[in-house]
């Protein structure tokens, strides 16, 4: 089952659209839409660490230091994703979360690509 990234791939892009959604109904003034879409991006973060765990754990012995890295920049991008929303809810400043979350966002994306079950268009 988990000889592909289909499963992983397609939980990751959803928790992203729904991470939008509630950063759009919340900046609309939806609070009630946003608390339930963010309550389902919750479940889709448990959903993306499970299927990155199958994959870590089945694949891992490739390249275990840059499964590792990719594994701990996925966890670290949920958590900043999580700060993004929370402290945006409370109207606190979420600047440097911004910038962390892109930063590790784009790094953990490159190392997925890289990686032997990635796209391989940077090989």
């Amino acid at each position: 089952m988990f000889d592909s990234t289909h499963a992983h791939i397609t939980t990751w892009v959803v928790a992203l659209i729904l991470f939008a959604v509630v950063l759009i109904l919340r900046k609309g003034g939806n609070q009630k839409g946003a608390k339930i879409t963010h309550m389902i991006l919750r479940v889709f973060y448990l959903l993306i660490i499970l299927t990155g765990v199958l994959l870590f754990s089945r694949h891992q012995g490739f390249n275990p230091a840059l499964y590792g890295l990719k594994f701990l920049g996925g966890v670290i991008v949920i958590v900043m994703m999580e700060m993004v929303l929370v402290r945006g809810a409370k109207g606190r400043n979420t600047g440097l979360l911004w910038t962390v979350l892109i930063i590790v966002l784009a790094i953990t994306f490159f190392l997925g690509l890289r990686l032997p079950l990635g796209w391989n268009m940077l090989s």
